[in-house]
């Protein structure tokens, strides 16, 4: 049976894995299909055992159905651990129990690229959200960046296939933010860039489907009814 707690131990990119007995470090092999064998994380008690000090960051929950395990992110205070397992290598191997793999990928950061497009008269596009977590919210243009692609590209996608409106950044020195918004562990960063535009937005052509109006705000109203962490943050800058 799994541990109902286990450390998460990571050094720029090595993990701790140990088998079922609580031994290690192991380490995965890729390709491996057979679940035999069990690979997982360490208990505290285990970590200990192995004399590895270590720092504790935050508990993140993991749950499979009617089990939830608690996974402690720490960082040992240990010299490279060479001869642990690579990050990158858990995920194709099914003897590493999925808690582990799980772990692994909550810690991947999701990447958000967004704007702000400001006209003459100091105010900010906003668009009402049809969809997702802000779903009746007002937020800046934007969304997830696709993988291989530069946040200012992203951003710029966003805004064409959101609202129709193409636009040009006036730089590439986004206002960048990071958070962990639950106990579920996933961290979320957001790269905000600005732009101009002095159109009018009911002449945009808006995807409905995603945003359900389009209007200008007063900077301040705009921090004001903002819902996201990362627009609130960047409309600071302005």
């Amino acid at each position: 049976m799994h541990p109902h707690e286990v450390v998460h131990l990571e050094h720029d990119g090595r993990v701790l894995l140990v088998d079922a007995a609580g031994k290690g470090p192991c380490l995965p092999v890729t390709g491996r299909m057979s679940t035999d064998a069990m690979l997982r994380l360490p208990t505290r008690n285990e970590v200990d055992a192995m004399d590895i000090p270590w720092l504790e960051f935050r508990p993140t929950r993991v749950r499979f159905g009617d089990q939830v395990c608690m996974v402690i992110k720490g960082y040992p205070k240990i010299d490279w651990p060479s001869h642990w397992a690579l990050k990158d290598d858990l995920i194709s191997d099914n003897s590493v129990h999925p808690i582990a793999r799980e772990a692994m990928y909550r810690s991947i950061h999701r990447l958000v690229s967004k704007v702000m497009i400001c006209n003459d008269q100091s105010q900010v596009l906003l668009g009402k959200v049809e969809r997702g977590h802000f779903r009746g919210f007002w937020t800046l243009p934007g969304g997830y960046m696709d993988h291989d692609e530069h946040p200012a590209v992203g951003c710029v996608r966003e805004t064409k296939e959101e609202l129709g409106l193409d636009i040009v950044l006036e730089n590439n020195e986004p206002v960048v933010t990071q958070n962990i918004f639950s106990d579920e562990g996933i961290s979320f960063v957001s790269f905000t860039y600005q732009a101009r535009w002095n159109g009018d937005p009911t002449t945009l052509d808006v995807q409905t489907e995603e945003i359900a109006e389009v209007q200008w705000f007063g900077i301040e109203e705009a921090r004001r009814i903002a819902v996201s962490h990362f627009d609130r943050e960047a409309l600071r800058s302005l």
